[in-house]
């Protein structure tokens, strides 16, 4: 999708820019497929806030996508592509000869009307989902589980793809997103193509209210805080921050610090660090 600018009628609209949504085919979601959204205000069952700058917004209700592509060597056919306000992706609904109906990620290049398929041979084309193994070495894939059958969890947002770099063994090594290089087991399925949306991280949001809109308030800055809030604080007129570095609100290093276990079980499965 293009983006759209704006005239300056007003000074919020200055630098604001939206998406041009004409490559939707349908306004309303498929109301088999959706689920209720509860909020939380990013705070956990004590009441207390784990997450901050989360509250408000507009209510939604949550899109069922089909991270695992259950219907193997059924064709189905690709119905519209919709909006959906819980993630930068587009999605497709699709429709099995079957009857069953589905959302997945819309990848750049699945129009209305195009065929679809998982399974262990299909066809190498764009929105097909099947293990590495039967995916072509140097193919621009998303949608990636971790372990087998369990769903995708890697690359699912706007405009995001993986490349597999080469088969071995039992395991198939993955070029990331970030550039960090990646054992994953060949019998783990991914998605065929790069995740659609692209223009979506050059979208400038222009106003504060937009970003309310989006359930997300206001970050205050730590330097203009007392000492007892934010290491930052204190001070008269404008401080700096009185470390070596700047810090978190707990306390910790803010900028470079690995938070990584290092212990953690799967660090085996990382060929090199997107460092």
């Amino acid at each position: 999708m293009a983006v759209k600018r704006h005239n300056p009628t007003t000074p919020s609209q200055r630098f604001l820019s939206t998406l041009d949504f004409s490559g939707l085919t349908k306004k309303k979601p498929e109301k088999s497929l959706l689920s209720v959204k509860n909020k939380n205000g990013g705070r956990n069952n004590q009441g207390k806030i784990t997450v901050r700058h989360k509250g408000g917004g507009n209510r939604q209700k949550y899109r069922v996508i089909e991270f695992r592509r259950l219907h193997d060597n059924v064709p189905a056919k690709v119905v519209a592509i919709e909006y959906d306000p819980n993630r930068t992706a587009n999605i497709a609904l699709l429709q099995y000869e079957d009857g069953a109906k589905a959302y997945i990620l819309a990848p750049v290049g699945l129009n209305v009307g195009d065929k679809v398929m998982s399974g262990e041979e299909v066809e190498v084309k764009v929105g097909n989902c099947m293990p590495l193994k039967s995916i072509p070495v140097g193919s621009v894939v998303h949608a990636i589980e971790l372990r087998p059958r369990q769903g995708a969890k890697i690359a699912r947002s706007a405009g995001i793809s993986a490349r597999l770099m080469a088969n071995e063994g039992k395991y198939a090594t993955l070029k990331m997103p970030s550039g960090e290089m990646r054992l994953v087991l060949l019998e783990c399925r991914a998605t065929l193509g790069q995740v659609g949306n692209v223009d979506h991280e050059i979208v400038s949001i222009g106003k504060a209210g937009r970003k309310r809109h989006m359930g997300v308030r206001p970050t205050v800055r730590g330097s203009v805080m007392n000492p007892n809030d934010h290491p930052h604080g204190g001070g008269e007129g404008k401080s700096p921050v009185g470390r070596p570095g700047p810090m978190t609100p707990w306390g910790k290093p803010a900028l470079g610090l690995k938070t990584r276990d290092k212990k953690k079980s799967t660090n085996k499965f990382i060929v090199s660090k997107r460092s």
